[in-house]
């Protein structure tokens, strides 16, 4: 009988994970299924961007599986139950049920209201394609009315600014502002900040520092200090949380309902369980929480792939690094910001800023995109060998063999 792993998600981790694991492990021991909600891999790295006006190029998750023995299953996932080891699914076939022997969790985060009145009625997000999609439509009918409108940007972080940056590079018949709870990019060393700052200068954004948004209405915003910009278009940026799944299915989570893993991304709660990206709580090696990025999506997808393989064949489960390097900021297509970061999370002074720095953000995520459209990275398949047996915790006996 095959050892059956399920991976939820096929973002940057979930796509990533899957592709290495039908690289390394025999399909003759093997089956491995992808259930994701949309057929497209969505680079959500470039999702304001696609809000913005650009074309954004996808890939058929079809197409990026094909001939890896990879099954994809396009459905939403509604449950999970790790205590019978099953997957609840909803799609265009009516849904159902998967039976896992091991499952790789990667269902990434959604934009988060925090709470605040009026964000789910009457705020966007790029958090989603289609949501990215909408809000481009609005957009685009403000362009259209050929008088301008006024776009109000909730969240200085490294999405918020990304929008707002693009959103005022790309249309610039739009007003732009940014609405910062602190200083303007105060994780940023000093230098960094001030290219920032000259950014949203140079591009016409209006900057409010150190503000509050309590709600948001249709044609405004209202403010802890008592003032309410006005805002045609108001775009949410200031969070992201992940789905209430996992917490449902009894999984041991964080208050916000990331699963905690332990340093191989294994639930500490239910062994057959892996997470990666947005949604695990991994401890970083400078023994911090490692952020929601793709760059966390990478290194623990990484470690996840090398522990379930390690666990099916026996062999020695190696540490791979668990680090944050540093924030890629890009402030339109020509401008943009690498900072690099300590052992502590802390900015180092020296930054990379401008066209360079525009030209790594593009090739990072030019190389993701490949990577993730080549999940078995392109390799001829491999002459699959016997190995050691697996070790106790393996739920059959045929997993046994790895390229």
């Amino acid at each position: 009988m095959k050892h059956r792993i399920v991976v939820l998600g096929a973002g940057y981790a979930g796509a990533h994970t899957a592709g290495n694991l039908a690289r390394r492990l025999s399909p003759a021991d093997t089956e491995i299924t992808v259930v994701n909600a949309e057929p497209d891999f969505v680079q959500r790295l470039r999702l304001h961007q696609l809000a913005a006006g650009q074309k954004i190029e996808t890939r058929k998750l079809a197409d990026v599986f094909a001939g890896t023995g990879i099954r994809l299953r396009l459905a939403r996932v509604t449950a999970v139950d790790p205590e019978r080891r099953v997957v609840s699914v909803a799609g265009a076939d009516g849904g159902g049920e998967l039976g896992y022997d091991t499952l790789f969790y990667a269902l990434g985060s959604h934009v988060a209201d925090g709470g605040v009145p009026g964000v789910a009625e009457h705020a966007f997000d790029v958090a989603g394609r289609a949501s990215a999609l909408r809000l481009r439509e609005r957009l685009d009918s403000l362009d259209g009315r050929g008088e301008g409108g006024s776009v109000l940007v909730v969240g200085d972080g490294l999405t918020g600014i990304e929008t707002a940056t693009e959103l005022a590079k790309s249309r610039p018949g739009l007003s732009v502002t940014l609405v910062a709870r602190g200083e303007l990019g105060a994780p940023l060393s000093a230098g960094a900040r001030s290219h920032l700052r000259r950014a949203c200068d140079r591009l016409g954004i209006t900057v409010l520092e150190h503000t509050s948004v309590e709600a948001v209405e249709g044609t405004r915003v209202l403010c802890a200090d008592g003032t309410s910009p006005a805002s045609d278009a108001t775009v949410w940026t200031a969070g992201f949380a992940v789905s209430t799944i996992a917490a449902a299915g009894g999984l041991e989570v964080t208050e916000n309902g990331r699963i905690v893993v332990d340093r191989t991304m294994r639930s500490v709660s239910h062994p057959d369980v892996y997470a990666a990206g947005d949604s695990a709580y991994a401890i970083g090696d400078n023994g911090r929480p490692l952020p929601m990025s793709c760059a966390s999506a990478g290194c623990t997808s990484m470690q996840a792939t090398a522990a379930i393989v390690g666990r099916l064949t026996g062999r020695k489960i190696p540490h791979t690094k668990l680090e944050y390097m540093g924030n890629h900021i890009s402030l339109g297509r020509r401008d943009g910001i690498l900072q690099v970061v300590d052992d502590e999370a802390r900015a180092k002074p020296k930054y990379v800023g401008g066209r360079k720095a525009a030209r790594i953000k593009a090739g990072i995520l030019k190389a993701s995109l490949w990577a993730t459209s080549h999940p078995t990275f392109g390799l001829p398949k491999r002459k699959h060998r016997l190995t050691a047996a697996p070790d106790a915790s393996a739920r059959t006996s045929a997993e046994k063999a790895v390229a």
